[in-house]
C-alpha cells in the first residue's frame, strides 16, 4: 500500500501550467529524488505536496488520507525544508526552534537535541541573521524534524551550501531511516546516491519514473536525464554531481 499517492495532479497559474497530470506513488520509507531543470515544475510539486498550494486538478494523499486545506492531522505528518529557509532572522536559532516546538506541542529538549544533530549546539544562542546560508539551512532542517514527521520534503537541499553544511546535511539525509522522503534537486549525483526512486520532470510533466536500482551509475542517470529531459539540469557543460 502506498504512503504517498499523487493522482493526475495539475497546477495552473492562469495560462501557465506548473505541473500537468503528474501521477506517482511511494511506499512508506521510500526516498524519491525529483530531477528537472529550472521551470520544470519541481518547486510547484513540492509546494503541492506540502499543502502550501492547492492542485487545480487531481488529488494528493499522504498515509491514505487526502491532503486538503485545513486538515491538521495530515499536515502534521509532513516536514518541509524549502529552498528559502523562511526563518526569523532576528531570532536566535534556538528561539526559532522553540517557537515551532510550541506550535507542535514539542518539548524544549527536542530543540537542543536537534541543534546538536545539525551541528549547531554551540551556535544556538546566535541570531539567524548572522548565519551563512548553509547554517541557516541546517536550522531549517532541524525545524522540519521537530515534530518527527513521517514525510519529509526538500526543495534543492544541496544548493548554496558550504562544505561543512553539505557534509552535515548529506549525512542527516542518509540517516533518516524509515521516513518517506521526496527531494527536488539539480544534483543528479547526490540525488542518485540518496534515492530509491528517480522522478524526472520536464515542462511540468513527469517523463520518467525509475527504480534507482535499475540504474547502475551516475553517468547512466545523466544519460537518462538527457534522453528524457532533452539536456542537463544546469545548462550546457554543467552536469550536477558529475565527475
Amino acid at each position: 500500500m502506498s504512503f504517498v499517492s499523487v493522482d493526475n495532479v495539475s497546477k495552473r497559474f492562469g495560462s501557465h501550467v506548473g505541473v500537468s497530470n503528474v501521477s506517482f506513488e511511494l511506499s512508506a520509507g521510500e526516498t524519491a529524488a525529483v530531477f528537472g531543470a529550472n521551470g520544470a515544475g519541481k518547486t510547484t510539486l513540492i509546494r503541492l505536496l506540502a499543502s502550501l498550494s492547492r492542485p487545480t486538478d487531481g488529488q494528493i494523499s499522504v498515509g491514505s488520507e487526502p491532503l486538503v486545506d485545513g486538515d491538521a492531522s495530515v499536515r502534521s505528518k509532513i516536514g518541509v525544508v524549502a529552498h528559502e529557509t523562511m526563518l526569523y532572522g532576528e531570532l536566535t536559532a534556538r528561539e526559532n526552534l522553540r517557537l515551532h516546538a510550541r506550535l507542535h506541542g514539542v518539548g524544549r529538549d527536542v530543540c537542543e537535541e536537534l541543534l546538536d544533530t545539525v551541528g549547531l549546539a554551540d551556535r544556538g544562542g546566535e541570531r539567524v541573521s548572522g548565519f551563512s546560508h548553509g547554517m541557516a539551512k541546517r536550522v531549517s532542517l532541524a525545524r522540519a524534524l521537530l515534530h518527527d514527521p513521517e514525510l519529509l520534503l526538500f526543495d534543492e537541499p544541496y544548493t548554496g551550501l558550504d562544505q561543512a553544511s553539505l557534509r552535515r546535511i548529506s549525512d542527516i539525509l542518509d540517516g533518516l531511516g524509515d521516513r518517506t522522503v521526496i527531494a527536488a534537486t539539480h544534483d543528479l549525483g547526490r540525488g542518485f546516491e540518496l534515492a530509491d526512486r528517480l522522478l524526472f520532470l520536464h515542462n511540468g510533466r513527469l517523463v520518467g519514473n525509475l527504480d534507482a536500482a535499475s540504474v547502475e551509475t551516475v553517468g547512466a542517470v545523466h544519460e537518462r536525464y538527457r534522453s528524457l529531459c532533452g539536456g542537463d539540469p544546469y545548462g550546457p557543460n554543467r552536469l550536477g554531481g558529475a565527475e
